[in-house]
């Protein structure tokens, strides 16, 4: 077909003056011109739309720029340490002949030999070499792969703990492997850490076999699992999960009532992992907490009042907001008018507090943009990943915004719920003694890396010299003018054939271009978070390097399949097969909605089916056919699908000879499954062929080219775009077009003035895009300038969660041991619980530097009764003040004293329960740690305050034992309440720690005004804070033991 193409003009900046005779210069008015200290000369070029425009420095700035990237890669450190792993490199092709030449049985037992090697003191190191060649031999025969020699040298960079950056399609979950079974030698399990449960699933079922042939034992963790399932899987050698269930397993796992609730391998749940898209996680997921919500609480009913609020409000007028930050503050006269609405005197009333409903439902109304941050669907708001583009049900918006976000909708409202547990990713990953990590995207973040997580990174050579070719970015003064233009590249590449791949910011945006795509009748495919195109998901991803395909995607970050050139001949099978047979197998009006194919199908060339293929589909059909008659059954549509997914695994999981064997001996049973498996083989073949003779022809073509709608915040983001192009040293393109008014120069307030009084003084039209490296220099310092901010977000979030961290593996810690520890270890717990109340009390009503005869003896004995209640024995009932004043000053002139058997002169005794070594050992201990407390202040009287809390708490101890021993109860009873009371106890006062800190983080940045440092009061308050939630934590355990045995019968449920 004849095509026409639309010239036009682009201004270019070039920087090198003797160039400029090579095009024609624009003549500029003396007052219109710039210094030229600010900008470069301008030159302009004609070019045809689509094409690269002609100049004849193109090849010489291109050679230039070769010998200065070579120079460069020579220069780096990366170099050097990546030369240093060839010596790894050798010495595992030195072992690939020896192990070529075993049989399977000799190749599986040489886990086991590995095994008992490392038991016998040999090091991961000394085998690393042969492991390596063990495993690339198992892939080989497993998988019909062989890891290549880049391959080996990322393995190696997962094993020392780094991560490793690998271009787009060089075949890291295959690098994984190595990583993975070197480190599940040890027995101490590896986790393998994915971005979803899909991906999970898929490396564990394909990579699953390698590690399964050489005997090592696979796991998956998925949503919906029963915690025995959970607890089966990360027992074994190798787990693979998604970073969100890892987190929320390790957080329930803290809040179990029990050690038979537990699912993790407790006392030690984390050895090694290996998490994929490793900067997604630990850099843009590390921003929000996992939390594990409780009990709600009772302001649904203010956020719908508070929308309407903010309906009234306009801003500027009533309120100001910051893009940057998404904070709002109201005005005076906002504050006024709020009130007035509200009809109250004040906002911030703490009896009736309605400024957080207001700001968050003003938050709602600016910043959270239905079809960009969230969609609508079945009555909910659900939020939209910024970074994948998925939908994610589970997730909410903490702090009241999603609840705002809900009134605002008018949908129903979910109330606020109470924090019981959270953890950030940062924190989570931190805690494996060994991490590594893989991406495509890593190396602009490596300060980051090596500051958070101490784990540098490590660019991995690619296989084949990658050829695509990054065009300069085109700047628009207007969006319609760089959207138009999106519209006419898309168009003018379409009629030439070549694939092309959108990425676009927003559901919205992406559904605004293929708006403008279908006016003009080109076929294409839509990628966002509508169910509708979420559901084929797979299917666009690998249909996208198909001649004449074109895909609008949100986000190309963690999909998990790579677009090949030509299409994927796997899912062109299963197409196929499904063209064939859904009809046949059901009978149910699919979902249009979910269901329909991609538009682009009819501008996809149709896939040559064989003779024996057609065949084997007819024989399937007739069968299909016959089943539904005869049998009666119909399968839904998704049971279909189902049915066939299975049928094509077993194709890929049984030999050709036992297919047919299995076909033969079931005959008379109509065995559909091997018979759909066969044809799947068949048509497999055929789609082969056909991509990879249409593969060559997209290749000739100039391959995928990728357009970028917009710059991210982060270049990281937009390299992940541009890596989709050219993957295993195929040609490619991309091209970034943005527009002056895109989000990100709007959010950040970034000064883009100048450039739109550019192009209008040079001329009339503000349509016309911009190029050139003046221009991709300052767009990328914007970019970086965003960088830093949110590195600083970040950075503040992970200083702020450190303390947190801290006093969370503290608080993990005690309870483990609680839950785990045996019964002499929690009546341990309860022994010292009550000497600290013990040594509270008394140090809260005494001082070492006085005379006792000032001490308040008479309010310390009150205070000490009360928490005993009627356990205390009745021998110290009648023990008044003065009768103790008296004792104590005794202590002050005794000479020699038995701890063992001590007791206040003139005062009862405690029961006699100390008997025994263990009993006299904790005792013992005990009066250790109180001479050892620095908190008790020193002083004349020291040693009598010391004495005294010997006494008192020996006192409170024997009591409580004595008790016991006394009421009868089976010690293993005993044991069991006491253990739920301090789990219990410790849950409640670490649920309102939670809260209490949550609101100190946002209360410690009004202390800035007054000159003091945010981060140093929050690590002040937070301390004290802390030591105050365990003092209380003590203080009710203690009296929650006495109060239940002193009425057990009376007790339903422990108190707390």
């Amino acid at each position: 077909m004849a095509t026409t193409t639309t010239t036009t003009t682009t201004i270019s900046f070039l920087r090198t003056p003797q160039l400029r005779r090579q095009s024609t210069t624009l003549a500029c008015p003396k007052s219109t011109c710039f210094p030229p200290s600010v900008f470069p000369p301008l030159v302009v070029r004609i070019r045809g739309r689509g094409s690269t425009p002609f100049t004849v420095s193109a090849s010489l700035q291109e050679k230039i720029g070769g010998i200065k990237k070579t120079w460069s890669d020579f220069s780096s450190l990366n170099y050097w340490v990546v030369k240093d792993y060839y010596r790894l490199v050798n010495s595992v092709n030195a072992f690939e002949p020896h192990i070529e030449k075993l049989s399977d049985e000799q190749l599986s037992a040489k886990t086991v030999e590995f095994r008992c090697r490392f038991r016998e003191g040999e090091t991961l190191a000394s085998i690393q070499a042969e492991a390596f060649a063990v495993v690339r031999e198992a892939a080989k025969r497993k998988l019909g792969m062989r890891h290549f020699d880049v391959q080996i040298i990322g393995g190696a960079v997962l094993h020392d703990g780094c991560i490793a950056e690998m271009k787009t399609g060089e075949g890291k979950t295959l690098v994984s492997t190595l990583g993975a079974y070197l480190n599940a030698l040890t027995g101490e399990g590896v986790h393998v850490v994915t971005v979803n449960d899909y991906l999970a699933q898929r490396d564990a079922e394909w990579m699953g076999r390698v590690h399964r042939f050489l005997g090592l034992s696979v796991g998956l963790i998925q949503r919906g699992m029963t915690p025995d399932e959970r607890r089966s899987n990360y027992k074994c050698d190798i787990t693979y999960t998604n970073n969100s269930e890892l987190g929320f397993d390790y957080l329930r796992d803290n809040l179990a009532a029990s050690s038979e609730q537990l699912v993790m391998r407790w006392p030690k749940p984390f050895h090694f992992a290996i998490v994929d898209e490793v900067d997604s996680v630990l850099i843009d997921e590390g921003r929000n907490p996992l939390l594990i919500s409780g009990e709600a609480s009772k302001d649904a009913a203010r956020y719908p009042v508070a929308a309407r609020v903010a309906e009234l409000l306009i801003q500027g007028l009533h309120y100001n907001v910051e893009l940057k930050d998404k904070s709002v503050e109201l005005t005076e006269g906002g504050i006024v008018l709020a009130e007035m609405a509200l009809e109250t005197n004040d906002l911030w009333d703490e009896n009736d507090p309605w400024a957080r409903f207001v700001m968050n439902a003003l938050k709602a109304k600016e910043f959270y943009k239905r079809d960009v941050e969230y969609i609508v669907r079945n009555g909910k708001a659900l939020i939209i990943n910024e970074l994948t583009g998925r939908v994610e049900e589970k997730r909410r918006w903490s702090e009241g915004i999603h609840q705002a976000v809900e009134a605002k909708e008018g949908l129903k409202i979910q109330a606020d719920s109470v924090v019981v547990a959270q953890i950030t990713y940062q924190s989570l990953f931190k805690l494996y003694p060994k991490l590594s990590g893989m991406t495509g995207t890593a190396k602009t973040e490596e300060k980051e890396f090596l500051k958070m997580f101490q784990m540098p990174v490590i660019e991995v050579p690619t296989n084949k010299p990658n050829i695509r070719k990054d065009l300069p970015i085109q700047a628009f003064a207007t969006a319609r003018g760089k959207w138009a233009f999106v519209q006419k590249e898309i168009e003018d590449l379409f009629w030439g054939g070549r694939p092309i791949l959108v990425g676009t910011t927003s559901v919205e945006n992406s559904e605004y271009l293929s708006a403008l795509l279908s006016e003009r009748g080109i076929p294409h495919n839509v990628l966002n978070a509508r169910p509708k195109y979420a559901a084929r998901e797979a299917e666009i991803i690998a249909q996208a390097g198909r001649k004449h395909a074109i895909t609008l995607s949100t986000n190309m970050a963690g999909r998990g399949t790579d677009i090949i050139l030509g299409g994927n001949p796997k899912m062109l099978a299963k197409e196929v097969l499904e063209d064939s047979l859904l009809s046949l197998l059901t009978q149910k009006i699919p979902d249009l909605e979910i269901d329909r194919g991609p538009t682009s199908k009819k501008a996809l060339s149709k896939v040559k089916v064989g003779p024996s293929s057609l065949g084997l589909l007819a024989k399937t059909s007739l069968m299909a056919k016959y089943v539904c008659k005869s049998e009666g059954k119909i399968w839904t549509n998704d049971e279909a699908r189902t049915l066939i997914s299975q049928s094509i695994e077993m194709s890929q999981s049984i030999e050709l000879a036992e297919l047919q064997k299995l076909m033969n001996e079931q005959s008379e049973m109509y065995p559909l499954g091997p018979s759909i498996a066969l044809s799947y083989l068949s048509v497999l073949k055929d789609c082969e062929t056909h991509s990879y003779n249409e593969g060559l022809e997209v290749k000739r073509l100039g391959g995928l080219h990728v357009i970028g709608t917009s710059l991210h915040e982060s270049r990281r983001i937009d390299n992940q775009l541009r890596g989709r192009a050219g993957r295993q040293g195929d040609p490619g393109s991309t091209r970034f077009m943005v527009s002056l008014q895109d989000e990100m120069f709007q959010k950040f307030n970034f000064d883009t003035e100048w450039a739109v009084k550019l192009i209008s003084r040079i001329t009339n039209d503000e349509d016309i895009p911009i190029e050139g490296h003046s221009i991709v220099k300052q767009l990328l310092s914007l970019q970086i300038n965003a960088e830093k901010y949110f590195f600083g977000i970040r950075k503040s979030l992970v200083e702020f969660d450190e303390v947190l961290e801290v006093q969370r593996k503290h608080v993990y810690d005690l309870r483990q041991l609680i839950l785990t520890g045996d019964s002499e270890s929690c009546s341990e717990h309860i022994f010292q619980y009550m000497q600290a109340v013990a040594d509270e009390i008394i140090l809260k009503n005494v001082n070492p530097k006085k005379h006792p005869s000032s001490w308040s003896l008479g309010k310390l004995l009150k205070e000490f009764s009360d928490v005993s209640g009627n356990v205390l024995n009745d021998s110290f009932t009648g023990v008044t003040e003065e009768a103790l004043r008296q004792s104590v000053a005794q202590l002050h002139d005794l000479k020699t004293i038995d701890i063992d058997n001590f007791h206040l002169p003139t005062l009862p005794k405690p029961p006699n329960v100390f008997r025994g070594i263990r009993m006299k050992s904790s005792a013992l201990k005990r009066w250790l740690t109180i001479c050892s407390d620095d908190s008790t202040k020193d002083g004349e009287f020291r040693s009598t305050v010391n004495l005294l809390c010997k006494y008192l708490g020996d006192f409170l101890i024997a009591s409580y034992l004595y008790y016991i021993q006394e009421s009868g109860y089976d010690c293993a009873y005993v044991k069991e309440i006491e253990r739920a009371v301090l789990v219990k106890t410790l849950d409640c006062f670490w649920r309102d720690h939670l809260v209490n800190m949550n609101r100190l983080s946002s209360a410690v940045n009004v202390r800035s005004f007054g000159h003091r440092n945010p981060l140093e009061e929050y690590k002040i308050d937070g301390c004290r804070f802390f030591i105050s939630m365990l003092s209380a934590t003590r203080r009710v355990t203690v009296e929650s033991l006495f109060r239940y045995w002193s009425s057990p019968m009376e007790s339903q449920e422990l108190y707390v």
